[in-house]
């Protein structure tokens, strides 16, 4: 965990090491100053030397200066290597999320990750600062400050020796009962930011209903959560400070005490005194900070173990060795194909599934919810690894493909797409960021977009809200279809992505389909019987299988499942549905 965060350093290490080299000099420029007030109580005061007192106090001067100084250089080079970090760290995660497949995605929730690359982020930026600061700092402080003060005076050392041992003992008691109070709280964190992003992203759902109410409810329990765990951890890390206050009080007052009667036997000075009072507030304020430091680094273990599952995640899905890096065309073979989501699930999601497909044949895909559609096709852009079996593509299994090349020739339109924020032209260029204004507007003739678009006061220069919230759900279809025919795909999966339009514009878009397209090959998941009817052959899923796969023709005469749906939908028989028994 602690490499894995530190290899994130990179081109700042240089500032790193110079923070606590900063930091080291302040140190002895502090631990200074005191020799140099004692000497001028006992060598300048005492004996009435009013120009020792002026070469000493200037010498001090020029000691702060510099100790000044070096406490400047430090905090800014602290600034830039922690700073650095979180920028470098947050890069590694991103990096690697983008790498993920969705089995890996599926393993962190969306609200974590979110933590994980803000919240976390923050937690380990300001422990790094502390550390590079303070903890150079602090046991350096109390190291050279304790040595002073056993070069001045061995028997008054030994009450800071005994005084440091208690309050080491303390906070390692008080420490250990706070871990696992912070390593909650961003379990909590996870499940705030969940409440959060549903409850935005679903705002107008939240509206509609009037659920307004619940969800503050549902978001005041979270942060409520947070509270208590806060409330718990903090109680014990405050509880140390006033045991810390009473041990250095009970130092000072021992000091003096047993300094008073030294300095009338004789046996120490009064310059050496007030030495030793100030190391004395030296020593016991950098326990002070090392106990600060201990609390950030407790918070930020739990971070730090987060982030690390991050950027050490492995991708399920890997490139072989010297993989194939052009994909002939876009045939589709399925041989004995089983699937499951969750390796050892009881009942896979795909079973026993064999399909052949020729390039450049229109299929539809219908069935029940649930009858696994989506998963099917879900595979052929190696989304996910089969179970069991394999799947050609182009002659080739899909393992064997450099994945970027493999799905740079599948197309994917979804029934729910995405639009990012940016002009209609900035996002039909994620299909193809080279496509020139006139590929733009072809692909959205054949899929119908241009009709609203050229209606639009600034054309194919208009600016999409992000997710597309100035745009209706058919336009929205319509735009993500464009977008994935300027890729000029082998393949092309739509996946009930004409849903949100009307019919009649749903058979001018599968019209342009067959005319503009032909080579592509196509499969197109429906509901509607319709949308699929005159495609080259359809395949009928059912609870994980293929129960039917052939022409309309042919499964209207032969497939049960298809003939009632088909019957149900143009009203020539009685009430039924992919999802009703017969």
């Amino acid at each position: 965990m602690i490499r894995t965060l530190l290899a994130q350093v990179k081109e700042f290490k240089k500032v790193a090491i110079l923070t606590p080299v900063c930091m080291l000099g302040e140190v002895v420029c502090e631990m200074i100053i005191p020799i140099l007030m004692g000497r001028i109580v006992d060598n300048g005061v005492m004996a009435g030397d009013v120009s020792y007192i002026i070469r000493t106090g200037g010498v001090m001067v020029v000691v702060a200066l510099l100790g000044l100084t070096a406490g400047i250089l430090g905090g800014f080079f602290a600034a830039r290597a922690g700073a650095g970090l979180a920028r470098n760290l947050r890069k590694a995660m991103h990096d690697n999320i983008q790498t993920f497949s969705f089995s890996n995605i599926d393993h962190f929730s969306t609200s974590s990750l979110v933590t994980r690359l803000t919240t976390d982020v923050t937690n380990i930026q300001n422990a790094f600062m502390m550390i590079l600061r303070r903890a150079m700092r602090a046991p350096s402080t109390m190291i050279v400050a304790m040595v002073m003060s056993f070069i001045i005076s061995p028997r008054l050392a030994s009450i800071y020796l005994a005084a440091v041992a208690v309050l080491a003992v303390f906070m390692v008691f008080m420490m250990s009962t706070t871990t696992r109070y912070f390593k909650r709280v961003f379990e909590k964190y996870d499940e705030m930011n969940e409440s959060v992003q549903e409850n935005v992203s679903a705002i107008r759902v939240v509206k509609a209903y009037v659920r307004e109410d619940y969800e503050n409810s549902k978001f005041r329990k979270a942060a409520e959560n947070i509270y208590e765990m806060f409330i718990r951890a903090e109680l014990r890390v405050v509880s140390i400070a006033p045991f810390m206050m009473m041990i250095v009080y009970a130092c000072i007052l021992l000091i003096s005490w047993f300094g008073a009667h030294m300095i009338v036997s004789d046996t120490l000075t009064t310059g050496n005194l007030m030495s030793l009072l100030t190391y004395c507030m030296n020593i016991l304020m950098s326990l002070m900070m090392l106990s600060m430091i201990f609390i950030m680094i407790t918070m930020s273990e739990a971070s730090a173990r987060r982030i690390a599952e991050v950027i050490n995640e492995k991708s399920s899905l890997t490139n072989p060795e010297n993989p194939i890096m052009e994909v002939p065309d876009g045939s589709i073979r399925f041989e004995d194909v089983d699937f499951s989501y969750h390796p050892g699930s009881a009942e896979p999601v795909l079973k026993d599934v064999n399909l052949d497909i020729r390039s450049g044949e229109s299929i539809g895909i219908i069935g029940g919810t649930g009858s696994a559609k989506s998963s099917l096709v879900n595979l052929v852009s190696r989304l996910y690894d089969v179970t069991q079996g394999r799947i050609l593509v182009g002659g080739h299994d899909v393992r064997a493909y450099d994945m970027d090349v493999l799905r740079g020739q599948v197309a994917v339109v979804l029934q729910k797409n995405v639009l990012f924020s940016g002009t209609i032209y900035e996002n039909l260029r994620w299909g193809d960021e080279n496509a020139t204004d006139e590929e733009c507007r072809r692909a959205c003739r054949l899929a119908c977009a241009d009709e609203f678009i050229e209606k639009m006061p600034e054309g194919y220069d208009t600016y999409i809200e992000q997710g597309g919230t100035n745009v209706s759900g058919g336009q929205k279809q319509r735009l993500c279809i464009a977008r994935a025919l300027l890729k000029k795909p082998k393949i092309l999966i739509l996946d009930d992505s004409t849903s949100a339009v009307d019919t009649a514009t749903d058979a001018k878009i599968r019209r342009a389909f067959a005319e503009e397209i032909p080579d592509t090959t196509r499969l197109i998941i429906a509901q509607r019987v319709s949308s699929v009817q005159n495609c080259d052959r359809i395949i009928v899923m059912d609870n994980g299988r293929i129960d039917g796969f052939g022409t309309h023709e042919e499964l209207l005469a032969g497939n049960r499942i298809y003939r009632e749906v088909y019957e149900s939908q143009t009203g020539a028989g009685a009430d039924a549905d992919f999802d009703k028994p017969a």
